[in-house]
Formats: structure tokens, sequence, C-alpha cells
């Protein structure tokens, strides 16, 4: 006999469970399906937690090296790689097994395999022996999530040229490294690669790192990245990646026509991601993608078949985990008949970094491309207290506000937990703040978020410590 659920999700990364337990707390009988062996998708498995802890473990393999200067004298320090990594692992395994006791929590059905759809409301699940189990369903939300965009022609072989899972899985630091993309993860690889040893270089084809950021942040963000030994090669292309034995040769070409040749032992690629809908047998249902690939969805991330919806890294927008998490509860409250809705224009953006990187809302590009008229309010860390004390003066924070309403429009931070700071203003933003609420609110002393109160005192040229 047929299973019968009212709601299934095909994922289980951030989107798809945690639509799949909003759904089930509404009363939904709810299945969700995950072909990768364990829950939490590219994020927690390949992605997001486990490129984190390394991020955080460079850097404090780093920090240990340079203690000597602020009186904490230590014997020789000495990496080792392989403990590292099942560190790393270790975090990624309780946190699957945490997702997975959630959905059990929650009385979620958890299937584990493949799934595609058979009909519109019938759904096939395949398992690793290739066993064939059928459910049927109401509702469908497809949450399948992205895979890494390789150069044409060029296949990963996760071994020295390889996407970001590859990066977080080497053996050994490499002697050179070859970022191919200046964009967020590319960076945070490069960063922890860098930090651990490796002679890193970053290959960009635009003029600048990290588009679509605020210039005047990103600007700093590269003179940063190359006090910290990055090396940076703008407004150039990669021709031709060769391999040669366990190296990798890369040719590239700049904007002047100038071409070089770069050896290293490996080549990360990381120039996008892109939706994966491969396996789902879209084509005997019918359902409508865009020109990259995308599932298209209208504002209630219905598709163009009434019961099958949406949500994460397969439609248009920001390829990221928590606003995936935001359209997964948006779309279960959708088909509860509540009013749920994501708000596109504050999703905040963090790069990991050591200093973090933080953005939300409008950039000053953006702005001026609109003909909205602005007002700048900047500070400092080398300004601020806590900063100062901890030595992690690098940075500022940039308020944007409408120059008659005082609202704040757009926000950024290259700074210490700019990732944390970026909170307060998210919340602010969503109620509508003007920079004068912020400048009226006490913030503690010392912490860095008193930098965001002195940038919002600064919007009016009133800043206290600059």
């Amino acid at each position: 006999m047929t299973d019968k659920f009212q709601a299934v999700v095909i994922g289980g990364g951030p989107g798809g469970y945690v639509c799949a337990i909003r759904l089930a707390q509404l009363g939904f009988k709810t299945a969700c399906i995950e072909s990768r062996g364990a829950l939490g998708g590219t994020c927690l498995n390949v992605g997001c937690i486990p490129s984190k802890s390394l991020l955080n473990l460079s850097e404090e393999f780093h920090k240990v090296q340079n203690l000597s200067s602020k009186g904490i004298e230590i014997g020789e320090v000495k990496l080792n790689l392989s403990k590292m990594m099942k560190s790393k692992d270790k975090a990624v395994t309780i946190l699957t097994k945490g997702v997975e006791f959630l959905l059990k929590k929650n009385k979620v059905t958890y299937f584990k395999g493949t799934g595609s759809f058979k009909s519109k409301n019938e759904i096939s699940i395949k398992d690793v022996q290739n066993k064939e189990t059928l459910i049927k369903t109401d509702n469908v939300i497809i949450a399948t999530g992205s895979d890494p965009v390789p150069l044409p022609g060029i296949e990963f072989d996760e071994k020295i040229i390889v996407s970001s899972t590859g990066a977080l899985k080497l053996e050994q630091v490499p002697k050179k490294m070859l970022v191919v993309g200046g964009g967020y993860i590319g960076l945070e690889m490069g960063s922890v690669w860098s930090r651990l040893g490796a002679e890193v270089h970053v290959v960009e084809f635009l003029d600048h790192i990290t588009p679509g950021m605020d210039k005047e942040i990103s600007n700093e963000f590269m003179k940063i990245l190359k006090k910290q030994n990055i090396k940076f090669h703008m407004s150039t292309k990669v021709e031709k990646i060769t391999k040669k034995g366990e190296n990798v040769e890369i040719e590239t070409s700049n904007s002047k026509g100038e071409k070089s040749s770069h050896d290293c032992d490996v080549a990360l690629i990381s120039i996008g991601r892109k939706a994966f809908t491969n396996n789902l047998n879209l084509e005997k249902i019918k359902l409508k993608t865009d020109e990259k690939g995308r599932v298209k969805v209208d504002k209630n991330f219905k598709t163009d078949k009434k019961n099958i919806f949406a949500i994460g890294d397969v439609i248009q927008g920001p390829m990221l985990a928590h606003k995936a998490e935001e359209e997964g509860i948006a779309v279960a409250e959708i088909i509860a008949g509540q009013s749920g809705h994501v708000n596109y224009d504050l999703i905040p953006g963090v790069i990991y970094t050591s200093p973090e990187v933080a953005t939300i809302g409008k950039t000053e590009e953006q702005l001026k491309k609109q003909n909205i008229s602005y007002k700048i309010g900047k500070f400092p860390f080398m300004a601020n207290s806590r900063a100062k004390a901890i030595d992690e003066p690098e940075g500022f924070v940039k308020i944007l506000a409408d120059n008659s309403t005082d609202k704040v429009l757009g926000v950024h931070i290259i700074g210490p937990h700019a990732g944390e700071m970026i909170a307060e203003m998210a919340v602010a933003m969503e109620f509508g703040a003007s920079s004068e609420d912020i400048a009226r609110t006490c913030h503690a002393h010392p912490t860095f978020s008193e930098a965001i109160k002195e940038a919002a005192l600064s919007v009016d040229k009133r800043q206290i410590h600059s």
C-alpha cells in the first residue's frame, strides 16, 4: 500500500528540513526526502558549517603563532591537519544527527533516497540499492539546493581541481593554491589555506572582488586580504587549465591582453552555483524552469502546477541558507492558508573571513542608480575601545540613510564579529528605524556594537570618538 502524505519536501537542506518541520507544526502529515544520506544539505555537510569550522580553526592557528608579541610565550606551534579535519567532521556529524532528531521529534517521516516525480501527486524514492518506494501527496515542495559551477570543459576531480567541497577535504596544505573567483566562498576558503601556510592567488574576471557588495567595503576588504598575503589578479580570465601529474597549470589573460601561466598544487574553482534539479524528472510533469535551470515560481513560491512549490537555491535570489529557511517557513504557512512572506530587501550577507564582512540593504551604488538621495555615517574600529583592546582594529561600520526621512537604507560592516553585529541592524531596519533611532539607543561599553551607534551619530556628523 502506497503511503499518503499531505506534504512532501524533496531536499533536506536548511530550506527543506525547516519547511518540513513547520508543516508538521501546522498539522500536516509531512515527509522529507534527502539523497545525501545525511540531513542538512550543502550548508551543513559541505558548506557553511564545515567551512566555518575550518575558518575558526585556521584563525586560532594563526593567532597562537603570534601570541609571543602579546606576552604569551609558548613552545613550537605545529599543525596537525588530520586532527583539524576530524574536529570539523565531528561538528558536522553532531549537527546532522541533531537535524534528524528534530524531524523525528516533530513526527516528520524521513526517507533516505532520491526523490523524483511520477506525477504531480506521486513521488518515487530510490535508495542507494535502487530500491523504489512510491508515496502520494497533496503538496510537493522542491528544495534540492544547488551544485558548484565548473569552468567550461573542466571537471572537478576534488583532488587538484576542486570545488568548495574538495577544498574542505584536502589531505595536506597546498604549497600554492589558485582560486578562480573572488566571491564569498572563494575568499573564505582561500583565507583558510593561506592561514595554514599555502601561497594563495585569486583570479577574478571583474576589476573588484565580492560582486554586488558596496564598493567601498569591497575595496577595503581587498586591502586587508592583501596584507594577509593573498595575491590578486584582477580583470583576468582563465584561458586554459591543464593537469600535469599531481599539479595543475593555469593560463590566464588580463584586460590588457597580457598572458600569464600559474603552476599550482590545487586550483579552487569558485565561480558560482547552479540549481540542482537533474534527478527530479521535471519533464514528466512539464514543470517550467528558466534559462538558468531554476524553477519558476510566483510570489507565493507556487510553480505553474498548483500543488507544487519551490524554495531555496532552486529558485531566483541569493543562494543563502538563511534565505532558504525563511522561504521554507513562509511556504509552509502559505500552504496552511496563512500569510507567510520573506522580506528580500533585508536578507543579510556575511563573509566569515578575519575580519568578517556583513551587509544588509542597499549599497551606495544601488542608491545612486535609483536616484535616491542619501547621507553616510562611518566609524572605524580603530577608534572602538573593544577592538583596540583585543588588537582587532581593522575595518569600519558604514550606515546609509535617506536624506529626507533619515530611514536606514543600508548597513555595511567590515570588522570583528560583523556577522553577529549585522543582526541588530536587520531588526532595526525591519521596523523602519532611522539613524537617529540607532544613535539614541544605549549600547554597552566596551563592545564592538558601539561602532554602530557611532556610525549612526556620524550620519549627522556628531560622532563622539572620531
